[in-house]
């Protein structure tokens, strides 16, 4: 199918959900199926069951975006968290605005209202922004893209950047290098065990296998690999050197980690407002840690 990616000219959500002289119409959830490779989760976290809640009450108030599939049915293009909530909600059918768009215009509409989100996984972004760059490499500029670092201007990263909200396009970059780390890695920056810069900048430089035998000793030694660690890890690997033994070695001997304590996002957010960031929440559990000590120094000289 040929690209006209180079048509679409967005510049907020009103261009990807004004209807025009579009008619909504109303289709069984049972034709509407998820968008190839779509790479947000859709949870069944609180604002599922605020969605869920809304829907019933009064329905979904603005209609998904689809397209015909060739085997029949839709293809959902933004809406996949209203017909989840749909479903939950115990409804047939969804309102739905049905466009013929080709694959490129599809995903970059797809990835932009999603990244509208509050709540998005480094690992959403990173093939969220890989797809996307992809389907912009389709516009017939590629003499001007590349990931190579140095590079003075990458207009389509740069693109993204902007699109996004992200501080530059080195950030898109970082993001879209996470796409190489194997599952139990990815899973650890999204926990943010692992810093998302030092996963981006030195472990997606290994191999897979390089990647799996890391795993494997970090489990068994119990560790998180710091980031002067991986620095020699990844040259290691760079040197074509670079061992179990080796990975072993450094993780043994090297800085131990930082201590960490993991907090479970739904449990802190029984105490705290939904709208609180997790900035707001760190300063309210020191200051409450900060009392305590307090308290408790005055309780050990009593």
């Amino acid at each position: 199918m040929k690209s006209s990616a180079g048509k679409i000219a967005l510049t907020g959500l009103n261009d990807l959900f004004q209807t025009g002289g579009e008619t909504v119409q109303e289709v069984p959830l049972s034709e509407l199926f998820p968008f190839k490779d779509h790479p947000f989760q859709v949870r069944d976290d609180d604002a599922m069951r605020k969605t869920v809640e809304s829907i019933a009450r009064s329905g979904v108030l603005s209609p998904a975006i689809v397209r015909p599939r060739q085997e029949g049915g839709y293809e959902i293009i933004a809406g996949h968290r209203r017909k989840r909530g749909s479903e939950l909600a115990g409804r047939e059918t969804m309102p739905v605005l049905i466009r013929a768009l080709d694959d490129d215009e599809a995903t970059i509409i797809m990835v932009d209202s999603n990244l509208q989100r509050e709540k998005i996984l480094p690992s959403e972004k990173a093939f969220a922004y890989k797809m996307k760059l992809d389907a912009l490499k389709h516009q017939g500029k590629r003499h001007d893209l590349t990931l190579e670092r140095g590079v003075p201007k990458l207009p389509a990263r740069d693109r993204i950047a902007q699109d996004a909200g992200e501080s530059c396009g080195l950030t898109v970059t970082r993001y879209i290098a996470l796409t190489k780390l194997i599952p139990p890695l990815l899973a650890l920056v999204d926990e943010g065990k692992l810093s998302f810069s030092t996963a981006a900048d030195y472990i997606s430089a290994l191999t897979k296998q390089e990647q799996t035998d890391l795993v494997l000793e970090m489990e068994k030694l119990n560790v998180i690999p710091v980031k002067n660690q991986l620095v020699k890890i990844k040259q290691h690997s760079k040197d074509g050197d670079l061992t179990v033994t080796v990975i072993k070695d450094i993780l043994s001997k090297g800085s131990p980690a930082t201590l960490q304590v993991v907090l479970n996002k739904t449990r802190l957010h029984q105490y705290f407002p939904t709208s609180y960031t997790s900035q707001q929440m760190e300063e309210v559990i020191v200051s409450l840690l900060e009392a305590w000590s307090v308290q408790h120094s005055k309780s050990i000289k009593e």
